[in-house]
């Protein structure tokens, strides 16, 4: 029952927020339902560690260690995404950017789109996954083109066809695994179950599971953001609202990885792990070294970020590649990390860009001196995202690497450090240009208010805690990785 409502909790947030009829405190009642299915996935990662797997709904869900920290991933970032929705909501309508009809179009499609997350990670078929991963794209796709504009539109136009394309492939993956299983002698009924493929997988037809896993790599790929079908990706995030872009980049692209993971286990109990290995570690040196060589001419803040997203699914591709228990631990805490320091530099962009009225870097300056506590937050939040201590994306960093030495891809691992110095240098470059210098004006900025300071504030402190002391994850973590390793 809990399991069930962890899903069903964001859908009557929803259903509230279209009974609202534009309300503008309505929005807090997904703000509650998101923190609800966050608290729900936080007492659920505690049963499994003392008791296991959960099934619920007749085995229709299941929660393990690894589905039990993206539930807790994904509520985390639903609760910061839509806290500040609010605000995004508000100063459109008060703009005369957004009608009442459409701020409640947004509201509910928000929660419909944290469910469909949250129904991926607990479906205990993969084929009921890939069904909820493809809910996602239907649903980012109105979200992304909210506004309206020419660039929004396009964008989510660019966006479905693309990750339609993308979705297409993982279903004949799926295909693919699915006769190979029943062929494998597995019932035709529970063919797609979990547990049932992990239980068959050395008896699976490797020469089919091979384009199968290809062909999932690439088309759940695809929506990681994974080159070389990345290109919707900066489009998308650079248009979406600032809270869309966080829940797009902070768990939409990992919720879309942790379908690879499932299957990766599969491919590597059937035909050992240099096959998925050898696709991974293609895709993330290629991701990397795009986002490196775009990140380095990249004019607009938001378009950095995405860029900057698809440098990150390209190093836990890696760490996933080495596949050992470590590196898996590795790529989970570096998806936390991920997901909060993004949603933290989305989220701080989308009030830089309501307050400066531009994207483009050349567009800000001085903004440390104009508007110090806005400036900070995505100072700090750059600091936390270029992998600098005390943050876990430097801890995770460091873990992945050591596991990809540990297996032989220290080669990887070299050629991964110097994309990194690249982008860092990149990065740096940009963020110097927006931060520094001295104030422009006399006059005093609107300072940001509390109540939208204090989460990111928050987020960037959690980031820097479990960077230092793993202590609150490090059972679950372990767990988790245990779930996807042979």
């Amino acid at each position: 029952m809990v399991l069930v409502l962890i899903l069903v909790l964001p859908l009557l947030g929803g259903a509230a927020i279209a009974m609202g009829h534009g309300r503008r405190s309505i929005g807090w009642v997904g703000v509650a339902s998101n923190g609800g299915a966050l608290a729900l996935g936080i007492w659920v990662a505690v049963r499994v560690i003392r008791d296991g797997a959960l099934t619920g709904a007749g085995g229709v869900v299941r929660a393990d260690a690894l589905s039990a920290f993206m539930v807790v991933v994904i509520g985390a970032i639903a609760l910061l995404a839509s806290w500040l929705g609010i605000r995004t909501v508000a100063l459109e309508l008060s703009e005369g950017r957004c009608t009442p009809q459409r701020a409640t179009t947004y509201g509910v499609l928000v929660q419909a789109f944290v469910a469909a997350m949250l129904l991926a990670i607990l479906a205990a078929n993969v084929g009921v996954l890939w069904i909820a991963v493809e809910a996602t794209t239907v649903v980012t796709t109105f979200l992304v083109g909210h506004r309206r504009t020419k660039g929004a539109l396009e964008a989510s136009w660019k966006y479905i066809v693309i990750c339609s394309v993308g979705i297409a492939l993982a279903f004949l993956g799926t295909v693919l695994v699915y006769l190979t299983a029943v062929h494998a002698g597995g019932h035709s009924a529970g063919a797609l179950d979990w547990t049932s493929l992990m239980a068959h997988a050395k008896h699976l037809d490797p020469s089919v599971l091979r384009l199968g896993f290809a062909l999932i790599v690439l088309g759940y790929g695809t929506k990681v953001g994974l080159a070389p079908m990345h290109s919707w990706l900066p489009d998308a995030h650079s248009q979406a609202p600032a809270p869309i872009s966080a829940l797009m980049s902070g768990v939409l692209l990992t919720v879309a990885f942790y379908a690879i993971l499932r299957f990766k286990a599969v491919t590597d109990l059937a035909l050992g792990p240099g096959f998925s290995r050898t696709l991974l570690v293609t895709v993330a040196l290629l991701s990397l070294a795009i986002a490196a060589s775009l990140l380095l001419t990249q004019r607009d803040y938001k378009r950095m970020l995405a860029y900057s997203s698809i440098e990150h699914m390209g190093l836990i591709a890696l760490g996933a590649a080495a596949g050992i228990p470590l590196a898996i631990a590795a790529v989970l805490l570096h998806i936390l990390g991920h997901g909060l320091t993004k949603s933290v530099l989305f989220l701080t962009s989308g009030e830089i860009m309501s307050a400066e009225g531009t994207s483009r870097i050349d567009g800000v300056r001085s903004l440390l001196a104009r508007r110090p506590a806005l400036g900070g937050l995505f100072g700090v939040g750059l600091v936390a995202l270029l992998g600098l201590p005390p943050f876990s994306l430097f801890a995770s960093e460091l873990l992945m690497a050591r596991a990809e030495f540990q297996v032989g891809l220290g080669w990887a691992a070299v050629v991964a450090v110097v994309a990194m110095v690249v982008i860092f240098v990149a990065v740096a470059g940009h963020a110097r240009h927006m931060l520094l210098g001295p104030s422009t004006t006399a006059q005093a900025e609107a300072p940001l208010p509390g109540w939208v300071a204090g989460p990111l504030i928050g987020a960037l402190v959690v980031c820097g805690v479990i960077g230092v002391f793993a202590w609150p994850l490090s059972g679950l973590l372990h767990a988790a990785a245990h779930v996807v390793t042979p």
